[in-house]
């Protein structure tokens, strides 16, 4: 047998997700291990936690707020509960890799 016949039998079939003329697998130069930056992402949540509920707090308990609508200190309060949330997905996220990987 040629080596022609045999990289012709070791060939895989076309792959029809993969246009013509590209190569199939990884294309790009990203490192294989790439990941999120999870703790970033956790010290921008705690800081939106913490200041979205200091000025929520301020905003609804103030005597006559601002404009004298309570609106935007709901939105506020709304915004901190989904920075906690983020928090604890994050979290969650970071504690369950670092259990695969050590």
């Amino acid at each position: 047998m040629s080596p022609d016949e045999r990289r012709h039998r070791t060939r895989r079939p076309a792959d029809p997700s993969v246009p013509p003329g590209q190569p199939r697998g990884r294309t790009g130069d990203e490192a294989r291990t790439a990941r999120s930056p999870l703790a970033l992402r956790l010290l921008l949540a705690a800081f939106g936690f913490v200041v979205c509920g200091v000025f929520a707090a301020l905003w609804l308990t103030a005597e006559e707020p601002p404009g004298g609508s309570r609106g935007p200190g709901i939105v506020l309060l709304a915004l901190a509960v989904i920075a906690a949330v983020d928090l604890a997905v994050v979290a969650g996220r970071l504690r369950r890799g670092r259990r695969t990987r050590g």
